[in-house]
């Protein structure tokens, strides 16, 4: 079957279904997020793999990491910054990369907002699967990921100029087209994220 040949209709299903489900997923996500910590979805995803990591991370890693435009990301950094969650600063291996640290103040938002966060995700995404639905979803949902990831790092590509300086991200329905419609934005969350900023902030 070539690129640009239409989805057939198992395919369209399955695609608008998963977009769907995502989209639900993210909203739920992001009115926990702003209710109990005052975090939009991205500046959680910045903490939370900052935990992960024991603390520190360049800003070209972030962007790899997190599926946000390079302007948009440095944005929500400086607003985490001005919050005391974060700082930023030259990294002591390359001078010419950023280093982001997260603070105490920013290890205990995130221990205050998880718990509200995986009830979210259990409540919606795991409580109708069974052990071996979850097993089968990670499994495709992985292989998924690593495809898409396959291409070179976000942090490789070209900067380019856009006629579109709106801060925020790209959405799915403005990166592509399927069969003529689009889809409501999403971005899929990593659980596994969520479990690593536990243990980052514990």
């Amino acid at each position: 079957m070539a690129d640009t040949d239409a989805l057939h209709p198992e395919q369209l299903g399955t695609y608008f279904a998963l977009m769907e489900a995502v989209s639900l997923l993210q909203h739920a996500v992001e009115q926990q997020l702003r209710a109990e910590g005052d975090l939009s979805y991205v500046q959680f995803q910045l903490l939370a793999r900052l935990a992960d990591a024991k603390g520190q991370l360049t800003m070209t890693e972030l962007a790899d990491g997190v599926v946000y435009s390079r302007s948009g990301l440095t944005h929500q950094a400086g607003l985490l910054e001005k919050a005391g969650l974060i700082t930023r600063g030259p990294c002591p291996d390359d001078q010419r990369a950023t280093l982001v640290t997260i603070t105490d103040t920013g290890l205990a938002r995130v221990a205050n907002v998880l718990p509200g966060h995986i009830q979210v995700a259990r409540l919606l995404l795991f409580d109708p699967l069974s052990d071996q639905d979850v097993h089968a979803l990670g499994d495709i949902m992985t292989r998924v990921r690593d495809h898409m990831r396959s291409q070179p790092p976000r942090s490789a590509a070209p900067r380019k100029r856009r006629k579109n300086t709106a801060v925020g991200p790209q959405s799915p329905a403005e990166a592509q087209e399927v069969t003529g419609q689009t889809a409501s934005p999403a971005t899929v969350h990593p659980v596994s994220t969520a479990a690593g900023a536990a243990q980052g902030a514990a």
